[in-house]
C-alpha cells in the first residue's frame, strides 16, 4: 500500500500522533515542536546536507537531539578514497538550536570556539557556510555553497512508530544545484554548479531508543536529464507508504519496496566494501553498487551506541518510471548506508 497525503493540515493530532500516515511530494503537513506530547528528551531534529560531484563530497549536519546536539562536517575524496569528519557535541540543547519548523525557509546558526555553522534559507536559495578550526593536519577548513534549482517534487513521509506519540516526519530534497568552494589551509576545491548536486535530509520526530535504518540516495545527469533517487527502510510502521522514490526531470515516481543486499562473510558479518545489490518488489529499481569508500564511525558510551556505515560508490542498473520508461544508470555516484543507533 502506498497512501499519498493530498490535503494540507497539521502533522500531529491533539494526542501527539500523526494525523495521516503516508507519503507526499512536498512538505504538506505542518510540524510544530509544541504539538509533541511525548517526553521532550526524545525529540530529534536535524538538517543534513550532502553536496557532491564525481571527485569530492561535503556533508554538513546541524542536529538537536534534545539531550545532545551535534554539528558535523565531512570532506570525502573519491579519487583517493579518503575522508575526514569532525564533530562538535553539546549537552541538553532541548530545542535551543532553533532548527526551523519547515524546510521551506528559515535560518539556523551555531558557533563556538571551534566552529561556526550557518544554514541560511530565504525561500529562494540556500546558503551553507561553515568554518571548522584545525579540521585536518592542523589546518582550518571553510565551506561556502549556494544551493538553487530545487526540484518540483521531493520525498516526504509521515511515519508513526508502534509506540503512541512517537513518529518521524522526513523530507529528502534530491538534486538541487550546488556551487561554491571548500578551502582547507592553502588548498582550494571549487565545485562547479553544472556538475555538482545537493541533497537535503530534513528530519523531525520523536524516536524510540533502539533503531536500525537503511538509506541510499543519489543525484546526477543521465542523457541530459536530472535523475535522482531516495531509497530506505528499517524503522517505524511503514505500512502506509515506503520512502522509495525516483526523481526524473524534477518529478517524482513512487516505488514500492527496495531491499539492500549487503554481502556477508561466513560468520554473517557485513562486508561493506564488496559489491552490494538492490532489488525491488515491483522490479523498478534493480542495481549493483560498487563501493569507493566507507565513511564509518562507531560510538559506545554508557547508554549511547552508534554503528554507522555510509558507503559511497557507483550504481549500475535500471530504474523504471511510472510510464514504463527505462533509465539506465552507469557508474552513477551515490551512497548507501546502514546505521544502528541506541540513542
Amino acid at each position: 500500500m502506498q497512501h499519498k497525503i493530498e490535503k494540507p493540515g497539521k502533522l500531529l493530532d491533539e494526542f501527539g500522533n500523526i494525523t495521516e500516515p503516508g507519503y507526499a511530494t512536498s512538505l504538506i503537513l505542518d510540524y510544530d515542536r509544541k504539538d509533541i506530547k511525548a517526553g521532550k528528551l526524545r525529540i530529534k531534529e536535524w538538517d543534513y546536507y550532502l553536496v557532491y560531484n564525481d571527485d569530492y563530497a561535503v556533508a554538513l549536519t546541524i542536529a538537536d537531539n534534545s539531550y545532545m546536539g551535534l554539528m558535523s562536517l565531512s570532506l570525502i575524496d573519491f579519487k583517493t578514497a579518503t575522508e575526514t569528519t569532525k564533530s562538535i557535541m553539546t549537552i541538553l540543547p532541548n530545542g535551543k538550536t532553533n532548527l526551523p519548523k519547515t524546510s521551506k525557509e528559515g535560518d539556523v546558526r551555531f558557533e563556538n570556539k571551534k566552529c561556526c555553522f550557518e544554514f541560511l534559507n530565504d525561500g529562494k536559495e540556500r546558503k551553507l557556510k561553515c568554518l571548522f578550526k584545525k579540521f585536518r593536519d592542523d589546518k582550518d577548513m571553510t565551506v561556502d555553497f549556494v544551493l538553487t534549482d530545487e526540484p518540483e517534487d521531493s520525498m516526504v513521509i509521515a511515519t508513526p512508530f508502534e509506540k503512541p506519540k512517537y513518529f518521524y516526519y522526513n523530507q529528502k530534497i534530491v538534486g538541487m544545484r550546488a556551487e561554491g568552494r571548500v578551502t582547507l589551509g592553502e588548498e582550494v576545491i571549487d565545485f562547479n554548479g553544472d556538475k555538482t548536486g545537493a541533497i537535503l535530509d530534513w528530519g523531525r520526530g520523536v524516536w524510540t531508543y533502539s533503531n536500525t535504518w537503511y538509506w541510499g540516495a543519489g543525484c546526477g545527469l543521465v542523457d541530459g536529464k536530472k535523475v535522482g533517487f531516495n531509497i530506505g527502510y528499517g524503522f517505524g510502521d511503514t505500512s502506509a507508504a515506503s520512502e522509495n522514490m525516483v526523481f526524473y526531470d524534477g518529478k517524482a515516481h513512487k516505488l514500492d519496496g527496495v531491499t539492500f543486499n549487503i554481502p556477508k562473510d561466513e560468520n554473517g558479518k557485513e562486508k561493506f566494501m564488496e559489491d552490494w545489490t538492490f532489488t525491488s518488489t515491483d522490479g523498478r529499481f534493480e542495481m549493483r553498487f560498487t563501493p569507493i569508500i566507507d565513511r564509518s564511525s562507531f560510538t559506545s558510551a554508557v547508554v549511547i551506541y552508534s554503528d554507522q556505515h555510509q558507503v559511497f560508490g557507483k550504481f549500475n542498473g535500471t530504474i523504471i518510471l511510472d510510464d514504463g520508461k527505462k533509465v539506465e544508470l552507469k557508474d552513477y555516484i551515490g551512497f548507501a548506508e546502514k546505521v544502528i543507533n541506541k540513542w
